[in-house]
């Protein structure tokens, strides 16, 4: 409870939030969570994930506090929720908590905003006193960063590894609208066999018309002439399952490349199919 002397509920609110963090991450330990749970967001390691395209000043904003999960450059000092991770900070941190307390004028944080998250560039302190005072939201100096793919569904670290292949697929795999958003898979290693299965596809497609195509012509062809009439058959023949399209297609794929492998279809065998069509 509050005393009524900033001083005092200044270093109250410091010593409450090092016994979350604390707390938290023995109760992390005893689930048995994965590190990156807890971990707050690295902006770099995002933007490269996500690929960077450009980015634009919007000025003065509040934003809210939850919107905040990543930092520019203070990763160990701070926790996923702004808990300060040691004592170091402490003297910094109990300043900004009287200040606050004392209703002194706070200037506004620096973010960077991808999608709908913020990363802090500047006022790491202003965010973790604000969380520990209970506050909602925050003013803050925004400069937005756009990226190629969008940043929806990154909770922890460990989900920038699935955007990042997803980015890569798109890469080598310019697919675009509704084409792009019916390319899903749950095992984000996927991402790198489809894409060499589309990469392969475009190979024989330019070795039968005789020309090269660029990517975006492969990518555009493989999705109208060769993923949707496959998924369209899958799906007549009741073999999509829990899967997704893209899974489904995938693994026919691989039995298919498989088979090419591990059987002859020289000219004899095609001539002997010829001749007698059901042996």
């Amino acid at each position: 409870m509050d005393t009524g002397f900033p001083q005092a509920d200044a270093e109250n609110d410091f010593l409450r939030v090092r016994r979350r963090q604390v707390l938290s991450r023995l109760a992390a330990w005893l689930r048995r969570e994965p590190d990156d749970v807890s971990e707050i967001l690295p902006f770099d390691e995002v933007v490269a994930a996500l690929g960077r395209t450009g980015e634009r000043p919007l000025g003065l904003r509040v934003i809210p506090l939850d919107s905040i999960v990543g930092s520019v450059d203070r990763t160990k000092d701070f926790d996923r929720y702004f808990r300060p991770r040691s004592q170091r900070t402490r003297e910094r941190w109990e300043r900004l908590a009287r200040a606050q307390r004392r209703g002194e004028e706070i200037p506004p944080i620096d973010v960077y905003r991808v999608g709908g998250l913020h990363f802090v560039r500047d006022g790491h302190h202003r965010v973790s006193v604000a969380h520990a005072l209970g506050l909602r939201s925050i003013e803050a100096k925004v400069v937005e960063v756009t990226t190629k793919i969008d940043p929806n569904g990154i909770v922890h670290r460990g989900d920038l590894i699935t955007k990042d292949l997803r980015r890569v697929f798109l890469d080598r795999v310019p697919l675009s609208g509704c084409a792009l958003a019916s390319i899903t898979v749950t095992d984000p290693w996927s991402y790198a066999e489809l894409s060499e299965t589309v990469e392969a596809w475009g190979f024989r497609l330019m070795q039968h018309e005789g020309r090269c195509l660029d990517r975006e012509t492969v990518a555009r062809r493989w999705w109208s002439e060769e993923f949707k009439p496959v998924v369209r058959m899958l799906r007549q023949a009741e073999l999509i399952g829990e899967r997704t399209d893209a899974e489904a297609y995938l693994q026919l794929a691989c039995q298919r490349y498989r088979l090419m492998r591990t059987h002859r279809w020289d000219d004899e065998v095609v001539d002997r199919l010829r001749a007698n069509p059901g042996a």
